[in-house]
């Protein structure tokens, strides 16, 4: 994820620094990574507990914009950490407010942040935390807007060889994943003529939030605000956009598309669906769609990858295969039926194909700090985030825009709350 160089800038942020373990924070290898989790909710709270399970990391450090978020969070790593036989969370380090993401930057005792927060909120918090010398694992989308994609892109190259910085796109990290696309790099399906995509869940819900003011109910509701969350396109969609562009090797160079609110009724402006025809370069045609609406259970994710000598079928749940001249179907996990039922996880804790994804993210994360050697996937990151953008502007256009007119738009998404309200 750390090779692109495109949007006219300097070559991207794909080199490795070799530095020892020791000048790592002043800390031998192996040592423990003290973290810090910005954001409480539900998927940030689970990203945690997955670092603290699968590496040596420690979370030291809480910090959200509301207060309530703290506590539960510290009760489930709490009892990880317990569990491991490591300190738990000293309530000094818990931290909320606007300012919440300034003291965890500033604060001596922490190495790493997990920015977990709403997407709009991602470029200010990483911003603020390679500037205090952090690590940081930053969720996807790395923006939701075009200013700020070229900003975190700026991020990016004062990150480069200092700290490391990764995305979470954990797919990329999932073994049948990763095998399935090296053999379609080299061939495995011959020339690629054209790619059908999907990304089909249920709606995000909320319980009841009584008495609370509108600027409140927005941040704590982001799924439903186009604003926070960049749409279901570009929040949540973005998965399968990120894996043509992986297997690809290159992002869209414009894009026609489609879509409404046509389902969901609850409050908000972002759509239930998004229909978008990419055009990659050599004239690969991707047929994308993704839907948030429909029962709970509904959920269907895959991309099917047609070429001169077969297809391949690369599915959330189901077998993970190529057809044609060089069949192969992946036999390194527990998902090979391709009746397989899939599952939707809102926190973002799936099984089958990508039952593994989170633990080898945590752990290349944690050891790219404790080795020295710093990754740096801001420009990929910034590549998949602009990706999908093209095509939500497409499908609220309505109309074709092209790569280079998408980042000469300008787009730039104003929250209009004030945060100092919340302190």
């Amino acid at each position: 994820m750390d090779r692109r160089r495109f949007v006219g800038t300097a070559a991207a942020a794909s080199g490795i620094l070799l530095l020892k373990p020791k000048t790592v924070f002043g800390y031998e290898a192996n040592s423990a990574v003290r973290l810090a989790l910005l954001g409480c909710g539900s998927r940030g709270t689970s990203v945690a507990e997955s670092f603290l399970n699968n590496t040596n990391a420690r979370v030291v450090a809480l910090a959200d914009l509301f207060p309530d978020k703290l506590e539960p969070a510290k009760t489930r790593i709490d009892q990880v950490a317990d569990e491991k036989g490591h300190p738990k969370i000293d309530p000094k380090m818990m931290f909320h407010g606007h300012t919440a993401f300034e003291e965890v930057a500033s604060s001596p005792d922490i190495d790493a942040v997990q920015i977990s927060t709403p997407p709009w909120f991602h470029v200010q918090h990483l911003d603020a935390a390679v500037r205090g010398g952090k690590h940081v694992y930053c969720e996807k989308p790395i923006g939701v807007d075009v200013a700020q994609s070229k900003q975190a892109l700026e991020i990016g190259k004062r990150a480069e060889g200092k700290v490391s910085l990764e995305v979470g796109f954990q797919i990329r990290s999932a073994p049948p994943f990763v095998e399935t696309i090296r053999r379609i790099q080299q061939g495995g399906v011959g020339k690629i003529g054209t790619i059908a995509a999907n990304y089909n869940a249920p709606a995000s819900t909320y319980p009841p939030m009584p008495n609370m003011s509108a600027d409140e109910l927005r941040i704590r509701r982001w799924y439903w605000d186009l604003v926070l969350s960049g749409d279901i396109i570009v929040e949540q969609a973005i998965h399968l956009v990120d894996i043509c562009n992986w297997a690809l090797q290159a992002h869209p160079i414009k894009a026609t598309g489609t879509g409404g609110r046509n389902i969901i009724s609850h409050p908000g402006d972002t759509w239930d669906n998004y229909e978008v025809a990419f055009t990659y370069p050599d004239n690969v045609h991707v047929s994308f769609s993704c839907t948030q609406f429909g029962p709970n259970d509904w959920f269907d994710v895959s991309a099917r990858i047609f070429g001169a000598d077969g297809y391949a079928e690369i599915p959330y749940s189901g077998a993970m295969r190529i057809v044609g001249d060089h069949a192969w179907t992946w036999a390194g996990g527990q998902s090979t039926q391709p009746s397989a039922p899939a599952k939707f996880a809102a926190n973002g804790v799936f099984n089958d194909n990508l039952a593994q994804a989170q633990r080898e993210k945590d752990r290349g994360f944690i050891d790219s700090i404790t080795s020295g050697n710093f990754h740096n996937q801001s420009a990929a990151g910034v590549e998949t985030a602009l990706s999908a953008m093209l095509g939500r502007m497409a499908g609220r256009l309505g109309r074709e825009v092209t790569w280079e007119e998408s980042l000469q738009h300008g787009e730039k998404f104003e929250l209009g709350i004030n945060m100092s309200q919340f302190s």
